[in-house]
């Protein structure tokens, strides 16, 4: 396996030792890649229990959502399900697929998370002092409280929010210039920092691949990109096994030495891709495209390649 030197620090000054510790390891896992598997807040092991079953190998990464559609509100869930991997040894990924701050919890799929927001809704949005605005600081308020309960626990987080924004599927998507995404990242980074002082987060930006099929289109990284002042390690998003040379190649451009990462996938690249493609520090598969989307063959030769890293064989240095 081969290995590199860090020589990235963290956007927060301030980030604690054990954020420091994880993201140092990332920065010098060089040509290996980390394993990882997502699985919805409500059943929080059942598809990484699923690869330990294919494999004998409990993947380096676990991830869960703060998504809420429907009963109580999954922070306290998605805490104690954080608490838990973090003690078997995992690695922590967290999103938040949140919906229009100008609705109220839980949040419909269609009719929330990927409903639109007026051009004036997102002005109002990014304008302090408005009722959106409010609204928006509650819902932020609001996550940062569980994300406090795992600074607190000394556990820290691989943080992906507004994920896929140069897509047209999310209300924060597609959203270009300074007044867009961009901001609203920037409104994020500086509530959780300055204010909550959360300090165990690494902040992942978290792309689509980019794709052009009308209506449903990814567009160009750079175009939501917020600097490199705001963001750790860049990310995307690949599904139906799209992983192409020239977006690896684009991504790891603007990543200009920060580390990349596969933020979710469904299809797990096969060995030759990830042979041509050695710079992405994890992959993490979609929750049940695990059974939809892989064989397990598939599985079984992705956690076998040489240069993939499982649960056990994690060394972060504190």
């Amino acid at each position: 396996m081969t290995t590199g030197c860090s020589q990235n620090p963290l956007v927060n000054k301030n980030a604690n030792e054990e954020a420091k510790a994880l993201f140092n390891y990332i920065n010098t896992l060089g040509d290996n890649i980390l394993s990882g598997q997502h699985s919805y807040n409500g059943e929080s092991q059942r598809y990484y229990n699923k690869v330990e079953s294919i494999t004998g190998k409990f993947p380096a990464v676990w991830g869960t959502d703060f998504y809420w559609s429907s009963g109580e509100d999954p922070g306290k869930r998605v805490v104690e399900a954080a608490k838990k991997m973090h003690k078997q040894g995992a690695i922590v990924t967290l999103m938040w697929h949140v919906g229009r701050p100008t609705d109220d919890a839980p949040f419909g799929w269609k009719e929330s998370v990927q409903n639109k927001i007026t051009d004036k809704e997102w002005q109002d949005l990014i304008t302090p002092g408005t009722d959106i605005h409010k609204r928006w600081l509650a819902q932020v308020d609001h996550v940062a409280s569980s994300l406090k309960e795992l600074q607190d626990a000394n556990i820290p987080v691989l943080w992906r929010p507004y994920h896929e924004m140069n897509g047209v599927w999310f209300w924060w998507g597609n959203k270009r210039g300074e007044q867009g995404f961009t901001k609203l990242w920037k409104m994020l980074f500086d509530r959780f920092t300055n204010h909550h002082k959360l300090n165990n987060l690494i902040w992942v930006w978290n792309a689509n691949a980019p794709r052009d099929i009308p209506k449903d289109e990814g567009f160009d990284y750079e175009l939501f990109y917020p600097g490199h002042d705001y963001v750790d390690i860049l990310a995307t998003d690949v599904y139906h096994y799209d992983y192409e040379q020239n977006e690896y190649e684009q991504l790891l451009k603007l990543a200009d030495g920060k580390p990349i990462a596969l933020g979710e996938v469904g299809q797990l690249p096969k060995t030759n891709i990830l042979e041509v493609q050695p710079k992405w520090s994890w992959f993490m598969v979609w929750s049940n495209w695990l059974e939809t989307a892989n064989t397990e063959e598939r599985v079984k030769n992705v956690y076998d390649y040489k240069n993939t890293i499982t649960r056990d064989e994690i060394q972060i240095k504190n």
